[in-house]
């Protein structure tokens, strides 16, 4: 009797091993037909596929693979970030600010596209030149006349809120060869690797083509549900100075087809003009917009009053934006010190003695503001970045070969 038993349980795990051999073997083939399923569909209905779909999204990115570049560095090594930047009036010093921080908080290749007024086209070209011989391999950079794709008169566009702040919604048309890149508005820096901010491309489901924060975090202080005579989207507005653009997606999605009617219809009752229109485009297509954090898109909003992003104080401020002046303002002192600090930074020199322990000085002037009682979240993340003895001059390192 017992070797009955023991015959049949022999059986039994040859019969075990089989089954598993057999779905190792072609469990690949029958899942990427189940996720193939899946995307049809999605495709069919985009609503249907949640933030939380898995599937979906690495069918996306490591099978069809089309959206290569920004796959998460965790899943595939990043090869390029597209960062992207309108600059008009008298906005070229501020943007070559901020295009220093974004050298200095990368740690991919990165291609830069400018998009300016002609008479800054020159100066922008002389400067990001002189650092290409500072840093060589680091980054290409293209630049480009304002260009807005529209029949008839195109001025009213150009002066829409700021000076040629909408040239942002015909993106997806002017670079139409561009797959995905980064915008930020010309009053931002950057406090936090770039690749930070990418990778919330890929935690997209296969419906989102772009990524913004919140307005405010706070309902008692929100612009939106207090002021606002149009629609927008959530609860309390998305604010769009540092925004994801998957730019095919968009493409697809016939975007210009909207800004047009939607302005025309609205244009007399928006009050931040681009901003404004993309918030009336997501109120109407919400399932189309990623959400991300404040720390990616810290405004003095956040803590002139009181701290109220979490997320920055938890990780530290990502990506600072200084919009309203404020880092040409002594009302926030605290914006202001990050400014200067990043002003007076030469590239190539050592960034934890000449820009973070410059950063941190200033700073420390400003803890009489509410910003500045919160100071350390300017440079906690920067912290984690730049470390004091990480930066050796090429002339030692020749030294000591």
């Amino acid at each position: 009797m017992k070797l009955v038993v023991r015959f049949i349980m022999i059986c039994g795990v040859l019969v075990g091993y089989f089954i598993i051999s057999k779905y190792v073997s072609y469990g690949d083939e029958e899942n990427i037909a189940s996720i193939g399923k899946i995307h049809q569909e999605a495709s069919e209905n985009p609503a249907v596929v949640g933030v939380n779909d898995e599937a979906d999204r690495h069918y996306h990115l490591n099978i069809e693979n089309n959206l290569h570049l920004y796959t998460s560095p965790k899943l595939k090594q990043l090869k390029e970030i597209v960062l992207a930047v309108v600059a008009c009036g008298d906005r070229l010093d501020e943007t070559l600010v901020m295009l220093k921080s974004a050298l200095i908080f990368s740690q991919v290749h990165l291609r830069i596209i400018v998009i300016a007024d002609d008479n800054l086209i020159p100066s922008f070209r002389e400067k990001l030149k002189e650092w290409t011989y500072i840093l060589p391999d680091r980054f290409v950079f293209e630049v480009h006349p304002i260009n807005f794709p529209l029949q008839g008169n195109t001025e009213e566009w150009r002066k829409l809120f700021k000076p040629c702040a909408a040239q942002r919604l015909f993106l997806p048309t002017v670079l139409g060869s561009v797959d995905a890149l980064l915008y930020v508005d010309t009053d931002t820096l950057f406090l936090a690797p770039l690749e930070e901010i990418w990778e919330h491309f890929s935690r997209m489901n296969s419906s989102q083509m772009a990524a913004l924060t919140p307005e405010h975090e706070d309902h008692a202080t929100g612009w939106y549900n207090r002021f606002a005579r149009h629609p927008y989207y959530g609860p309390l507005g998305v604010n769009s100075g540092v925004m994801l653009m998957n730019l095919t997606r968009m493409r697809q999605f016939n975007w210009n087809e909207y800004v047009v009617p939607i302005y025309k219809e609205y244009k007399l009752k928006i009050t931040w003009g681009d901003q404004d229109i993309i918030n009336i485009i997501f109120h109407f297509h919400p399932d189309k917009l990623y959400i991300y954090p404040c720390r990616y898109n810290f405004r003095p909003d956040h803590c002139m009053y009181m701290s109220v992003c979490t997320s920055a104080e938890e990780e530290g401020v990502a990506v600072l934006h200084g919009n309203r002046g404020s880092f040409h303002s002594e009302k926030h002192m605290a914006f202001r010190a990050v400014y200067r600090a990043m002003e007076e930074y030469q590239l190539g020199t050592d960034p934890y003695m000449n820009l973070l322990f410059v950063m941190k000085k200033y700073l420390e002037e400003t803890i009489s503001s509410n910003c500045g009682k919160v100071n350390h979240i300017f440079t906690k993340a920067a912290e984690k970045f730049i470390q004091e003895g990480d930066f050796v001059e090429e002339e030692e390192q020749e030294d000591g070969e």
